[in-house]
């Protein structure tokens, strides 16, 4: 073959090959581009439906509650008799109505069946003259007699399943035994009663008489028959100068408050009966307004007055900074100027159902001070009398011509709203608003307090103490790492420094909560000397440095000489902490923590802010090290060596080239700890502890909103308020991160902008 020939060979060859080479480059170049486009949408794809997710959960709470009718009869009984209480089982299909002359008829709720009809045990020639409810949830009352008697009973329900077919059966109880208790000198014309735990207390009034009575009993159970005894305790009586149309007696059997229809009202303490104080005479309604009715809310803490204007006023006793209690107004709620004439409370929780001379049925909540739903009975007459049903999922509303409703109620979180969740609220038993976070509690009459505030303030807080702690350290740090540290010694450094990250934050949040704490705890002045000395004895050291002959201080080469302040630093911070007791000793009556609490006026806890900017700021700072050292070190070498060849010292182009430059790399480093911090779970969650308090006190802790997910999360009922709150904690810590780290990046291009022309 000729040369030629196999010139042309070769060539055709080698175009093949690289026509081969080109195709695979460019199917390699379109796989990374494609490949990595899907990965980035895949990722924006992940992290909005993350987002709508919790948005998904979240949302229910701010729906409106839905009020259906359910079926609607004639009264039970008919309205010659007025209605003073229903009960209703959890399923609502029977139902209980008590007549103020003692007639108790058990009904079926779907068509007024009778399945009950009994009369309450008055001795013959006494009359019926009051009632009252002993609990409402659990369906006790009481009635009045006229010969000054007392006699109590409870309704309940019998569940059973004969033939597989759920029955449910009215019983009524007298648990303490069918024969009136008497406890006063004339006809019990106004009544209340409590009962809780192995005391009793019965408190009644006759019209036209001044004087009221006071009972209280032990309860105690017979080893014989199991039944319940009452014995008498103690009786006191009260001389008022007005006749109560209302008494409220609070479960807490301390509290009494007398009210007139007109809202003249007098606030007793009667822990010790033998001596009751007169605390507060006052008006609980308007002067123009005139009471309809009262109620106590859920709890018997908080008393609800209904009034002819249309409001309904919420009272409870407060404590002043004298540790005195007095009866606060604190809000009221109002749709309209009609007249309440009803009003009905739920049992487990803080709602409460109003009914008004037009026919109107209102659910409000107290806390989160929520309109939840408004409807119409369609019969155009006043409300006589409304009863939820026990799970709040339904109620009963008596209207005046005798007509019976039940409504079906899907009302599952009525506690939420925006004020609730960010503003002040004023819970029962706080002396002012506040925020607080308790979402559980000891008793089924706890109150959940679902705040977001102190969480949201706990997140920053631990954030930015250890940010101070942080940044200075890891930015200064990749200033000289970058910069000035020779390469050899950068190759050491860097990932040594790196490497910290991999530690596990549950190590460090270990560490700090049963070392650190109790250490800090122990040598607080040495800490905060620390930051004195250490700074001080550093500038101090280069100052002796800088004054050695040059011949040993050129011993070490300049990139290298930073190793020389690892035992300065060392021994600079065993000297601050030594000096601990002296320091103490001297300027702190030797206790430093107690001179804080007792002398300074400032509370101290064992983990506290302090400790939280230690440890979380030593997690902190290789992310912020590592980001802002690359930055530095990627400013190109022409513009420092242009920098040299002016005329600039090292400092000099370190400020004025190489800290311009890095700028936007230094910023997105600074914001990426922030945003760490933020959602840093362990360390926060063990060193902490994790108290919602919102005060920048250093030495309080917090508690932030990753941790509170972290504690509380396996604990919730799925669906419940509680549960959804928490999953909106989590969206807000989501959306808090979102906007941080859009603004940082809106930032960081500005910066780069203006510093890229460089």
């Amino acid at each position: 073959m000729s040369q030629l020939a196999k010139d042309n060979l070769n060539e055709a060859l080698t175009g093949q090959r690289s026509k081969r080479r080109l195709l695979r480059r460019r199917i390699l170049d379109h796989t990374a581009k494609y490949g990595i486009s899907s990965g980035g949408i895949g990722i924006i794809f992940a992290v909005f439906l993350i987002m709508f997710f919790l948005i998904y959960v979240v949302l229910p709470m701010f729906v409106s509650a839905d009020i259906d009718k359910r079926t609607e009869m004639l009264v039970p009984g008919g309205i010659d008799q007025s209605t003073v209480h229903y009960a209703i089982d959890d399923y609502k299909e029977v139902g209980v109505r008590i007549t103020d002359l003692g007639q108790i008829l058990g009904f079926s709720t779907e068509n007024a069946d009778v399945l009950l009809d009994e009369r309450v045990p008055v001795p013959v020639g006494t009359q019926i003259t009051s009632f009252t409810l002993v609990d409402e949830p659990t369906n006790r009352f009481a009635f009045g007699l006229g010969d000054g008697g007392v006699i109590l009973g409870q309704i309940r329900f019998e569940l059973t399943y004969p033939d597989g077919q759920r029955v449910i059966t009215p019983v009524v109880d007298w648990p303490f035994g069918e024969e009136p208790k008497a406890i006063h000198d004339g006809p019990v014309d106004r009544l209340a009663v409590r009962d809780v735990d192995e005391r009793m207390m019965i408190v009644a009034q006759s019209n036209f008489s001044d004087k009221v009575s006071i009972q209280t009993y032990t309860k105690r159970t017979s080893f014989i028959s199991d039944e319940i005894q009452l014995r008498p305790r103690a009786q006191s009586q009260i001389s008022t100068d007005f006749v109560a149309d209302y008494i409220m007696l609070a479960r807490n059997m301390r509290d009494l408050v007398l009210v007139a229809r007109d809202g003249l009202a007098r606030y007793y303490q009667i822990s010790n009966i033998e001596q009751p104080e007169l605390l507060q005479q006052l008006r609980v309604v308007r002067p123009d307004e005139t009471i309809t009715t009262a109620k106590y809310l859920n709890g018997n803490t908080s008393m609800l007055f209904g009034t002819d204007k249309g409001r309904v006023v919420q009272w409870f006793p407060v404590r002043d900074r004298n540790n005195d209690f007095a009866l606060q107004e604190i809000r009221d709620f109002s749709r309209s100027e009609q007249p309440i004439t009803a009003i009905g409370i739920e049992g487990t929780r803080r709602g409460l159902a109003l009914g008004d001379n037009d026919g109107q049925f209102n659910l409000f909540y107290s806390t989160s001070e929520r309109h939840l739903k408004g409807v119409a009975t369609g019969l155009q007459d006043p409300i006589n009398f409304i009863r939820f049903a026990p799970r709040e999922n339904g109620a009963l509303v008596e209207t005046q011509s005798g007509r019976l409703i039940s409504y079906d109620i899907h009302n599952p979180h009525p506690q939420i709203s925006f004020s609730s969740l960010w503003k002040k609220v004023w819970y029962e038993g706080y002396s002012e608003p506040t925020h607080t976070w308790q979402s559980t509690g000891a008793t089924d009459d706890f109150e959940g307090k679902m705040s977001l505030t102190p969480l949201t303030f706990g997140t920053i807080k631990a954030a930015l103490y250890s940010m101070l702690f942080a940044v200075p350290i890891a930015i200064f740090a990749a200033i000289y790492t970058a910069f000035f540290m020779d390469k050899k010694t950068r190759q050491w450094i860097k990932p040594s420094v790196e490497l910290i990250e991999a530690l596990p934050t549950v190590i460090l949040g270990f560490l700090a909560g049963l070392w650190l704490a109790p250490y800090m705890e122990a040598n607080l002045p040495g800490f905060f000397a620390i930051v004195f000395v250490v700074p001080i004895g550093i500038l101090l050291f280069g100052y002796g440095w800088s004054r050695l002959p040059e011949k040993i201080r050129l011993m070490v080469p300049i990139g290298r000489r930073a190793v020389l302040m690892l035992p300065v630093v060392i021994f600079l911070g065993w000297f601050a902490l030594s000096m601990s007791v002296p320091i103490e000793r001297m300027f702190f009556n030797g206790d430093m923590r107690d001179w804080l609490t007792n002398s300074a006026g400032i509370d101290f806890d064992q983990r506290n802010a302090m400790v939280i900017g230690f440890a979380m700021g030593f997690a902190l700072i290789p992310t912020i090290f590592s980001v802002a050292e690359d930055a530095i070190y990627s400013v190109p070498r022409y513009l420092v060596n242009g920098s040299y060849a002016l005329g600039a010292s090292g400092w000099q182009t370190m400020v004025g080239v190489v800290l311009p430059t890095a700028s936007p790399g230094i910023f997105s480093a600074v914001m990426l700890g922030f945003g760490r911090g933020v959602g840093e779970t362990m360390i926060v969650l063990m060193a902490s502890g994790n108290t919602p308090l919102m005060d920048v006190n250093i030495f309080e802790g917090m508690r932030t909103l990753a941790a509170n997910l972290a504690v509380e999360m396996a604990e919730t009922e799925v669906d419940s308020t509680h549960y959804r709150v928490l999953f909106l904690s989590g969206l807000v810590l989501f959306i808090f991160t979102f906007f941080f780290n859009t603004l940082a990046e809106i930032v960081r291009q500005r910066m780069r902008k203006k510093y890229g022309s460089l």
